[in-house]
């Protein structure tokens, strides 16, 4: 986190501003194709995007200030007017994760305040209302039949679970990317999804990030979703494509 922060600062003072960089970078835009392309949201859940949730005083003020529950329903209501399929990448713990030998600082700290944890791979004892389960006003849009939950990712990026393949088999080529947090799951998905040829456009305000006494990881995001994405956009405009 604080090496993407120093990253967006160093951006941020050869070009001046935010603003500058959107104006100095082309924008290759992102056509949304019926059939092709698919809603995808990270890590919808209780520990980042409720008040109860362990991350919520770091993350709080963004998911306020952004209106991240309320974008992510927007664009669950969207998809589905529209007939988009929708894919929910999760994030869970269970003991056996608590065993690994090695972590990095935000592994170390998730395990440490149980965030995201479950009893077990094939048992939901204690996971209703946990720091795991789906946010509440995101739960019944979640657990209805046009979405698809993949198996959980244990870092940050897709690469440990089968969200790409079940696209893949969808013949889902583009997508619409949103969820928590932004600038460590959401971007670890945002790259490794782009490096496995999908065509990616970014919610940029249905997502949040930390709020940290040296930078806000929400900002370094951005930056990173401009530089990478074919297309960033809010809710609004990527819902008045939808309803097109």
């Amino acid at each position: 986190m604080k090496t993407l922060i120093t990253l967006s600062a160093v951006v941020l003072a050869a070009f001046g501003s935010t603003t500058a960089v959107n104006a100095a970078l082309p924008d290759p835009g992102m056509e949304v194709v019926p059939g092709r392309t698919a809603l995808v949201i990270t890590d919808p859940q209780n520990d980042f995007l409720s008040p109860k949730g362990v991350a919520w005083g770091v993350v709080g003020k963004s998911v306020t200030d952004n209106h991240t529950v309320e974008n992510i329903d927007s664009l669950f209501a969207a998809a589905k007017a529209s007939g988009m399929p929708v894919f929910v990448s999760p994030h869970y713990y269970y003991p056996t994760d608590h065993g690994w030998k090695f972590e990095g600082a935000l592994e170390k700290m998730m395990h440490a305040i149980n965030m995201f944890d479950r009893k077990g791979a094939l048992t939901v004892e204690g996971f209703e209302g946990s720091g795991a389960d789906w946010e509440a006003t995101l739960k019944p849009l979640i657990e209805h039949d046009n979405v698809v939950v993949s198996s959980p990712h244990k870092v940050f990026s897709p690469k440990t679970n089968d969200l790409s393949l079940q696209l893949r088999k969808r013949g889902i080529s583009k997508i619409i990317l949103a969820g928590m947090s932004a600038n460590l799951c959401v971007e670890a998905h945002m790259r490794d999804l782009i490096e496995d040829g999908f065509e990616i456009a970014m919610a940029s305000d249905a997502t949040a990030g930390a709020v940290l006494p040296k930078g806000d990881a929400y900002e370094a995001a951005l930056l990173n979703f401009r530089m990478i994405a074919s297309s960033v956009q809010t809710t609004d405009e990527l819902v008045a494509q939808l309803q097109a």
